[in-house]
């Protein structure tokens, strides 16, 4: 994962801990103090969120203990690597995609952040601008071509993408 990434986890980690679990914990107290819990909404709804804040840090404290930090500014991007954003063509549809290959928590398949683990980033791996490859799908088989590589920041490319929606009308 990016060092981005990394940050955002021990973020969230460091926010449950200290914020949202001595918080939810005081809530569970006042709410015991109110007497009989058998029958105590407020009580209930606090143990399961401190359950859940407990379920969460024990993730996120698995996911920070087994991180690997690629910095992918560092790599050339002559081929695709890591952090490469690239634009291929579809060659049945001649249309152009943009894809950026991502760690899994950074990945929104929606937005074109893809996980190095999803079957056209694996595709896409050590190929170079002008390189054709296959996507072989469930019910179809797609056949692209490679036009660019290039290094875009992800956290740059999600601000991009969330100012373009938030100005967006439907």
């Amino acid at each position: 994962m990016s060092l981005e990434g990394y940050d955002k986890l021990v973020e969230e980690f460091k926010f449950l801990l200290e914020v949202e679990k001595p918080k939810t914990a005081e809530e569970k107290l006042v709410a015991a103090a109110q007497g009989d819990r058998s029958e105590n909404a407020d009580y209930h709804a606090a143990k399961e969120k401190l359950r859940f804040i407990d379920k969460r840090l024990f993730y996120l404290n698995k996911m920070i203990q087994n991180a690997v930090v690629i910095d992918p500014a560092l790599h050339s991007h002559k081929k695709v690597s890591f952090g490469s954003s690239v634009v291929v063509t579809n060659m049945q549809t001649d249309e152009e995609e943009r894809y950026t290959l991502c760690g899994v928590l950074e990945s929104e398949p929606e937005n074109g952040l893809i996980s190095m683990h999803s079957p056209i980033a694996k595709a896409l791996l050590g190929k170079e601008v002008g390189d054709e490859f296959t996507i072989k799908l469930p019910k179809m088989t797609k056949e692209y071509e490679i036009e660019k590589i290039e290094y875009i920041n992800i956290f740059s490319l999600k601000k991009n993408i969330r100012m373009k929606s938030d100005f967006s009308f439907h």
